[in-house]
């Protein structure tokens, strides 16, 4: 977000990490500190500092919906108490650390006494880590990022959100679908929200054979806080019956591709 200076003017936010590992460099760009090798050495260290910190977790569940829901939304109460039956449960809550649902999920966590995890991003409007987390890791890259909200989340739950949450969606259909990660229950929150989506993948992508019917039993919907967190145990206890759905959906993507 621009800011004005007392005179008026208006003042452009610095540029993020991200916005700079994006921008093609010129030839001016002849520092080091300026060049694409060493972005590399800083996003390994983010790694780094994201296994560092996260390697001793243990059963976690992410949490994604907007930054923008305030606490007096319905979703936000539904969060704060989906989280804290999955933080009795015994399941450490990540989020991306912010405001909104983050900020929900986060305090759910932490009235159910479990360990709430806020994983941050550089933004030009940074709002920051909101107060109801216990670790809190702050990243540069978003890909750094997404990938330690995937890593050490053995479930997402995903609340009415934007386009990042959209992101985080498809992102994690995908790497079931894929096979890059298994066991992995996906749990949408709101019918009421999502039910447009799910018609559209529905009557759009998979009548267009895009997807697979099987692809769609990936998703589990719910406007239960205590059905979310049964989805969510039953599944990392046990969850045969998620297994046999995903290996379904890799089979099918399988089949697909070789009928090409």
């Amino acid at each position: 977000m621009d800011k004005k200076k007392g005179d008026g003017r208006v003042v452009e936010p610095a540029a993020t990490e991200d916005q700079r590992l994006f921008t093609r460099p010129t030839r001016e760009q002849n520092s080091f500190m300026d060049s694409d090798p060493w972005r590399v050495l800083r996003i390994q260290g983010e790694f780094v500092e994201g296994f560092d910190r996260l390697a001793g977790l243990g059963p976690a569940v992410t949490i994604f919906g907007s930054a923008r829901t305030k606490p007096e939304d319905p979703w936000f109460q539904r969060t704060v108490e989906t989280a804290r039956l999955l933080a009795e449960a015994g399941l450490a809550v990540v989020t991306g650390g912010g405001p909104g649902i983050m900020e929900a999920g986060n305090r759910g966590a932490r009235e159910g006494g479990g360990v709430s995890v806020g994983l941050g991003i550089e933004l030009p409007f940074e709002q920051g880590i909101n107060p109801h987390v216990d670790i809190a890791v702050n990243f540069r890259y978003f890909f750094v990022r997404k990938t330690m909200l995937v890593k050490y989340a053995q479930a997402f739950v995903i609340f009415p959100g934007g386009f990042g949450t959209l992101d985080e969606l498809f992102e994690s259909l995908t790497l079931i679908q894929t096979g890059k990660i298994s066991h992995f229950p996906i749990v949408l929150f709101g019918t009421e929200y999502w039910s447009g989506l799910l018609d559209w993948i529905r009557n759009t992508m998979l009548s267009s054979g895009t997807i697979s019917a099987e692809d769609l039993d990936l998703i589990a919907v719910s406007d239960s806080p205590q059905e979310v967190r049964d989805i969510v145990v039953d599944a990392i206890s046990e969850g045969r019956a998620l297994d046999e759905r995903e290996e379904a959906a890799r089979r099918a993507t399988r089949e697909a591709y070789t009928r090409r």
